[in-house]
């Protein structure tokens, strides 16, 4: 299955009720969308017709999340939250909008893609999905930081091992989606600062000059899931159930977690 096959995929079984983009280019990942979207690029160039309610924002992520309400345009952004026992809606009382749906393919360098999850994660919860392009290179050439080659995916594929090393809260599964890849995370934690508290130390490990010493089980996509076993997957329907009810982490994680662990997990 190509990667915008299984992006289809994802916008149906995820019945998400809105989506971000990380790197728009020709728009034939945002096409897809038909939810309230936010698209962020500096350079895009979109040539394909788009059939939803979107922001298309020129812009940098990192200027992007620096706005005081960067997802203002998909409606939960702030606003008073109504006090339905008095009637009325205090002032001070906010809502903040939560993504169900996340596609990073932004930069394709690893510092880059890192801090796109930072701040993705802020608005996510355990049941958003946050997906991340270009995971699984198929050559050291095509992992180079200093782009030489026509297919590039840049040193994003190291986001596999920070995750699982610093973040063993979130389930992270590679998927072997054609060309090169993709990585989807589940359960994150607006509340959780150990990326952010330790990004400088993790960059002056991970940011390496090239040739970059990309781990064999990258290369040989050890342990990636087929995309059909992952969209056909039977915790999807609980998935959407818990969000739309509102079920918090405490209720509805840990069922989530073993169901997604069952269809094979990048631990």
């Amino acid at each position: 299955m190509k990667r915008h096959e299984f992006l289809r995929e994802l916008h149906k079984v995820s019945a998400n009720r809105n989506y971000l983009e990380i790197g728009v280019n020709d728009g034939r990942s945002l096409r897809l969308s038909r939810v309230p979207s936010i698209a962020v690029d500096p350079a895009f160039k979109v040539v394909s017709e788009i059939k939803c309610d979107v922001h298309l924002v020129k812009a940098t992520s990192d200027d992007f999340f620096a706005r005081e309400n960067p997802l203002a345009h998909l409606k939960g952004g702030r606003h008073p939250l109504r006090n339905l026992r008095r009637g009325r809606s205090p002032i001070g009382y906010w809502r903040r909008t939560t993504l169900d749906l996340s596609f990073i393919d932004g930069m394709h360098l690893f510092e880059y893609a890192l801090r796109d999850f930072i701040n993705i994660e802020k608005y996510s919860d355990w049941a958003s999905v946050i997906v991340f392009d270009d995971m699984l290179p198929r050559s050291v050439d095509e992992a180079a930081r200093d782009r030489h080659t026509n297919a590039w995916t840049g040193d994003v594929y190291k986001i596999v091992e920070v995750l699982n090393r610093y973040r063993p809260d979130l389930v992270t599964v590679l998927v072997d989606t054609q060309p090169t890849g993709q990585l989807v995370v589940f359960g994150a934690d607006p509340g959780n600062t150990v990326l952010k508290d330790k990004y400088d130390e993790i960059i002056a490990e991970y940011v390496v000059p090239d040739p970059q010493k990309v781990p064999e089980a990258i290369l040989e996509r050890a342990g990636a899931v087929q995309p059909e076993a992952l969209v056909q997957a039977g915790f999807w329907s609980r998935l959407v159930r818990a969000r739309n009810l509102g079920l918090g982490r405490s209720q509805g994680w840990e069922p989530l977690r073993r169901a997604v662990e069952q269809v094979g997990v990048s631990r």
